[in-house]
Formats: structure tokens, C-alpha cells, sequence
């Protein structure tokens, strides 16, 4: 994938986590900038005060991410995906979702406040059905993120965030 289609995932995602949070809570999210590398991806405000985004896609298996992305995938990716193929299919996502949040842990940023986005790309799973499995969902601690929010599904059609790193 190029850095260009890298950004304009990360932008997508970043617009519609803006606007699923402004009108699940009514907090205006405004202004978009992309960083360079060792930032996180993306900056802007809500409300008055600045906040930084990192942005990951959560996907379920290398065919999907191929079919997502429409294209091959690199060989860091395809081999963390080939890794679930030995998850039960019922708890693959899941365990994508908490080897990502692992691997993100591991993060440093140069910010005082970063969230991690997270956009589920299976279309197979809701933000229902994360919810039923939230006991299952697991964020390494400590970890640099101020909050973790995953949205549901990759077009937002759900309408509803939800807070990984608490019950809220």
C-alpha cells in the first residue's frame, strides 16, 4: 500500500470516528491534519483543545484485508493475519482486535493527548457484537492512549462508538 492510500484510510477513519463522536456526544470535532512519521496519524480539535489520533483497521483474516485494501498485502501483515487461522473462527476477531491493541501498546508519542481509533473492516462483526464480547477484549496496560475507541464497522452505519479502555 502506498503512503497516499495509507493516509486517505487514516483520514477516512479519523472523519467518521469525528462524526460518530460529535453526534453520540455532542462534542464539535474540527480541523484535520495528517503528521509525519513518529506522531500519531492524525491531529485536530474537539472542543478547544488539540488531540492526536492513531488510527489502525481491524481485519479478520488476509483475504479480507486484500479484498479491504484491493490489493497484496505485506509480508508483516500477512503473517499476523495467517496467525488466527489457528483462532477458532468464533474468536478470531477478537484475537486480531487484542494483538493489535498489544502491538499498539508498545507505542512512545510526543503528545499529551493521543487516542487509538480503531475501525473494524469485517463485515461480519457489529459493535453488538463486540459489546457481548467485551470481557474477551483485553488493552495491555499501561499503554500511552488517553482513550481507545473502536467504530463498529468500516462504514459507520452502526452509528455507535464504543470505549475500549473503559466500561463507559
Amino acid at each position: 500500500m502506498s503512503e497516499a492510500e495509507k493516509r486517505k484510510l487514516e483520514h477516512q477513519a479519523a472523519r467518521l470516528f469525528m462524526r460518530l463522536y460529535e453526534k453520540q456526544y455532542g462534542v464539535r470535532f474540527r480541523h484535520i491534519w495528517h503528521n509525519q512519521p513518529r506522531k500519531p496519524d492524525v491531529s485536530c480539535y474537539l472542543g478547544e483543545q488539540k488531540l492526536d489520533l492513531e488510527i489502525a483497521h481491524l481485519y479478520g483474516s488476509e483475504q479480507e484485508a486484500m479484498h479491504r485494501l484491493g490489493r497484496e498485502l505485506s509480508a508483516q501483515t500477512r503473517h499476523e493475519l495467517s496467525h488466527l487461522h489457528s483462532t477458532p473462527p468464533d474468536h478470531r476477531l477478537l484475537e486480531a482486535l487484542n494483538r493489535l491493541l498489544a502491538l499498539k501498546s508498545n507505542k512512545c508519542y510526543h503528545t499529551h493527548r493521543v487516542w487509538l481509533i480503531i475501525r473494524n473492516a469485517n463485515p461480519l462483526w457489529t459493535t453488538q457484537d463486540f459489546e457481548q464480547n467485551r470481557h474477551l477484549i483485553k488493552p495491555v496496560q499501561p499503554h500511552p492512549f488517553e482513550q481507545i475507541w473502536l467504530i463498529g464497522n468500516f462504514e459507520g452505519q452502526d452509528e455507535r462508538l464504543l470505549r475500549l479502555d473503559s466500561a463507559s
